[in-house]
C-alpha cells in the first residue's frame, strides 16, 4: 500500500451508511463525539439494503414496544433456541427505545394493520409494486434524516470512499486504511464500527457456506453486501458465528431474468400450505418452519433451480391470495410460470418431474396429515409456523421456484454492547460491528428471522453509546 496521503482523527468511525452505520454515528454526534460515516458507494442516494427496505421496524413478528420478555420468547422460539442469550436480551432491552429514538430523528410512521409487527412502517410506506421502489419512501427517508442530524451535529458521511483493511496497534483497533480513487487515507479514531452489510453478493462466500450453485440464487437485494467487514474483523482476529443461514424469499423461477417478478410476489405462502419437490417428486424439506426456511433448503440443493412448487385449487385460492401482494394473481399477471392439471401425473409431465414420484409423494402426504403423523414423514412436516392442507382438490398446480436472497445471517460475534469478539470471548479494543455483519442473533438451524432493520438500528445505538461511555471516562 501506498504511504496514507493523510490522517483524520475520529471518536468513532462507522463503515458502511445503512441504518447500522448511520445510527451509530448519528446518536455518537448526538452525545457529542466526532463521528465520521465512509461509505463505498459514490452516488447521492447510494445503493444498500436499508435504502430499498420495506421499511417494517419488527422483532421476529412482534411489535418493538412490546414488553422485552415477549420480545425475547419471540425470538428465542423462532430461532429454535440457537440466538445468543446476551444478544437476545439485548435486543429486547432496546427495541422499543430504538424505534422511538429513530422516530425524535425525524423518521416517519405509519401502522398498516392491527397485527403488531406492521405497528412501525417507515413513511411514506412503499406501494404493492412487485418491482423494486424505493426513492423517496421511508426507508430512504429514514436515512436521509439521520444523514442530515449527523452532518449537522459536526459529524460527516464520505462517500465513494471503500474501506480495504483495519489498522491495529497493540492489540487495538485504531482506524481503516481508505481508497478514493487513486489515493490513500489514513483515518484515525478511538473506534471503527463495521457496519457494511453481510456477505450475499459475495460468490466465493456463497459458495463455501450457503449454496454448492450461487449463481442459481436470485440476489434479491442491490448487491452492495461482499463481506468486507468479515474479512476485515477476521484478518485481526475476530470470532466468527456459523454462516450457512440467509433471509431471503421464495421466488417464481422467471425472477432469475424478468425483473417484474422481485422482490415480489413471494411464494412463500403457496410453498409452505403445499409442498417442494425436486425432480424426483420428493419433498426436499419442512415446509412447515416458513418460508425463509424453506428457501434456504432450496438453496443447499444441488440444483436450486430444478425445486417446484405443488398445490391445489384450495391452496391457490386460500393461500395463494393471502400476502400482501399476492400471487394469485399477481405471478400470472407478470408473466411468472404456473402450471394448471386435472391430475398429479399431467401436472408432473408439465413441470418435468417424475410422475410416480410426485403422485407417491402426495400420496403420503395426504395420509400422514389425515391421520395426524406428519411427523413421522421423511423429511417431517411441522405446523411450527404454517398450517398444512392437504394437496387433494384438482386441478392442481406447478410453479417453477428460485431460491431469492436478500442478506445474510451469520457473520462477525459480538456481545451485547456491540463490542467484536475473539474466540476467546474477550473483545478487540476499539472494535465494533451491527447490523448484517453480525452473527449470532439471527440464523442457525432454523434460520429464524428476527429482522434486519431492528438489528441495525438497536446494535448501531448500543455501540454508539458503548463508545461515548468510554471516551466520557478518559
Amino acid at each position: 500500500m501506498s504511504t496514507p496521503s493523510s490522517t483524520v482523527a475520529f471518536d468513532l468511525i462507522c463503515v458502511g451508511g445503512g441504518y447500522a452505520g448511520l445510527s451509530a454515528a448519528a446518536r455518537a454526534a448526538q452525545l457529542g463525539l466526532k463521528a465520521v460515516v465512509l461509505e463505498r458507494g459514490a452516488d447521492e442516494l447510494y445503493a444498500c439494503n436499508s435504502r430499498v427496505a420495506g421499511g417494517v421496524l419488527h422483532v421476529s413478528y412482534n411489535d418493538p414496544a412490546v414488553p422485552p420478555d415477549t420480545i425475547a420468547q419471540a425470538i428465542t422460539e423462532i430461532t429454535a433456541g440457537y440466538a445468543d442469550a446476551a444478544l437476545v436480551k439485548a435486543m429486547a432491552d432496546n427495541a422499543s427505545r430504538a424505534v422511538h429514538w429513530l422516530q425524535s430523528e425525524g423518521a416517519h410512521f405509519e401502522r398498516l394493520t392491527t397485527a403488531g409487527w406492521r405497528n412501525w412502517v417507515l413513511a411514506p410506506v412503499r406501494p404493492p409494486a412487485t418491482h423494486l421502489e424505493w426513492q423517496g419512501l421511508g426507508s430512504d427517508q429514514g436515512l436521509r434524516a439521520l444523514e442530515k442530524n449527523l452532518c449537522e451535529r459536526g459529524g460527516a458521511l464520505h462517500r465513494n470512499t471503500q474501506v480495504i483493511d483495519l489498522i491495529e496497534e497493540n492489540n487495538s483497533c485504531v482506524g481503516v486504511h481508505v481508497q478514493r480513487g487513486d489515493s490513500t487515507m489514513e483515518f484515525r479514531g478511538r473506534a471503527v464500527l463495521l457496519a457494511d452489510g453481510g456477505f450475499q453478493a459475495n460468490a466465493d462466500l456463497l459458495k463455501q457456506h450457503i449454496s454448492p450453485a450461487p449463481q442459481a440464487l436470485k440476489q434479491r437485494n442491490v448487491r452492495t453486501g461482499v463481506g468486507d467487514g468479515l474479512r476485515m474483523a477476521r484478518a485481526v482476529g475476530a470470532a466468527v458465528s456459523p454462516l450457512e443461514a440467509f433471509y431471503g424469499h421464495v421466488l417464481s423461477r422467471d425472477a432469475m431474468h424478468n425483473d417484474r417478478l422481485w422482490p415480489y410476489p413471494q411464494l412463500d405462502e403457496l410453498a409452505a400450505a403445499g409442498m417442494v419437490v425436486n425432480p424426483l417428486g420428493q419433498r426436499i424439506g419442512d415446509e412447515g418452519m416458513g418460508g425463509v426456511y424453506i428457501t434456504n433448503i432450496m438453496a443447499r440443493q444441488p440444483d436450486p433451480l430444478a425445486l417446484s412448487a405443488v398445490f391445489d385449487e384450495v391452496i391457490w385460492q386460500g393461500a395463494g391470495r393471502a400476502a400482501g401482494i399476492p400471487p394469485n394473481a399477481t405471478l400470472i399477471e407478470h408473466g411468472g410460470t404456473l402450471f394448471k392439471a386435472a391430475t398429479l401425473a399431467a401436472l408432473a409431465a408439465q413441470l418435468g418431474v417424475d410422475a410416480a414420484g410426485l403422485e407417491a409423494t402426495v400420496r403420503d402426504y395426504n395420509a400422514a396429515l389425515a391421520a395426524g403423523k406428519l411427523a413421522a414423514l421423511k423429511p417431517a412436516r411441522s405446523a411450527t409456523r404454517r398450517k398444512p392442507m392437504p394437496v387433494a382438490t384438482a386441478p392442481f398446480y406447478g410453479a417453477p421456484l428460485c431460491a431469492g436472497i436478500t442478506y445474510t445471517m451469520g457473520g462477525v460475534r459480538i456481545n451485547a454492547n456491540a463490542q467484536v469478539l475473539r474466540e476467546n470471548g474477550s473483545t478487540i479494543a476499539g472494535l465494533y460491528a451491527a447490523g448484517a455483519s453480525t452473527g449470532g442473533l439471527e440464523g442457525g438451524p432454523a434460520a429464524g428471522y428476527v429482522g434486519g432493520l431492528m438489528k441495525a438500528l438497536t446494535f448501531g445505538l448500543l455501540a454508539a453509546e458503548h463508545v461515548a461511555s468510554g471516551v466520557q471516562k478518559s
